[in-house]
This record gives C-alpha cells, structure tokens and sequence, in this order.
C-alpha cells in the first residue's frame, strides 16, 4: 500500500510542479519561445486550454493555471484518501489541497534555486535552462542582493532565500499543527 501512496504522490506532484511552473513563467514574463518554457506549455495545454475559456485572466496572472493547480491538488487529495481511509469527504480535501499548493509553490522555488546555482557552477555558454531558471528566480533575488554585502564575487542571495524558503516551509508546517 505505501508503494503506491509513494507512486501516486509522485505523479500528481509533478504534474503539480509543471502546472505551479507554467503559472510561474507567466508571472515572470519568461521567454516563452525558450525549449524548457515550450515543454512546459505542452505539458499542460490540454487542461489549460478550456479553463482559459471559463476562467480569464487578471491582472496578469493565469488564473487558469493555479485553478488547474489547486484541481490537481485536490485530486491527489481525493485519491489518497480514498485508497488509504476508503472514505471521501469535501472540507479536508478542499483545505489539504490549498495547503498543498502551497507546499509544492515553495518547493518548486526552492528545486529552481538549487539547480539555477548547480548550473551556475558547472555551466560554459548560454544554456536555455539556465537562462529560464535566471528570468525566473532574479525577481526574488534582487531584493536581498541589494541588503547583502559584496562578498567578491560570491552571490549568497541564493542561499538566504534558500533559508527563507525552509523557514515558510516549516512556519507554513507549524501552523497546521
């Protein structure tokens, strides 16, 4: 039984991050012609797609998109509980899956961060990833470059919003315990 828990949590968690990353990209206006963004419209065009038709966007934002992330949530939500309690009910699934948007936005920011600064490390040239992740993550990391002190050439911006990630994670934990 815990195999399959694992699979299915693994699978409506990707998905989950793909739809939160679509979402993101829009967000940050990121190159949309760039191979990763164009893999991830793909990914989720078929869900996207007719809820633009009911849910417009606003302000800039694809409302659609987190519409899509919050259904995908709440499926994962409805099948675990079906398959682990044999039982359904609307309010602990509705909640659980707000907060599981939330958990996966964090994590998603923090596996983007992770590997923008693996790339940063390891890269030679242009890299598509790369650049995406870049357009992605400086919003947020150009705030806490201009607190942070100029350590010669070492960006620690990464690490603080890395820490500030695992604090909202744990916080976010805290409270609904």
């Amino acid at each position: 039984m815990n195999a399959m828990q694992f699979l299915i949590s693994t699978l409506f968690d990707l998905f989950l991050m793909v739809v939160l990353l679509r979402f993101w990209l829009q967000w940050a206006k990121a190159d949309f012609y760039n191979p990763m963004s164009q893999f991830v419209v793909k990914a989720t065009s078929f869900a996207v797609k007719p809820l633009r038709k009911v849910i417009p966007g606003f302000g800039g934002l694809d409302l659609a998109s987190l519409l899509l992330a919050f259904f995908v949530a709440a499926a994962k939500i409805s099948v675990l509980m079906w398959l682990i309690y044999k039982s359904w009910a609307i309010q602990p699934v509705l909640i659980q899956a707000l907060i599981t948007v939330l958990k996966e936005g964090l994590n998603l920011v923090f596996w983007v961060l992770i590997i923008r600064a693996i790339l940063s490390w390891v890269s030679q040239g242009y890299n598509p990833i790369e650049a995406v992740f870049h357009q992605l993550t400086e919003p947020m990391l150009k705030p806490i470059r201009k607190i942070l002190p100029s350590l010669g050439g070492l960006d620690l911006s990464v690490l603080v919003l890395i820490i500030g990630i695992q604090f909202l994670q744990m916080l976010l934990m805290d409270l609904l315990v």
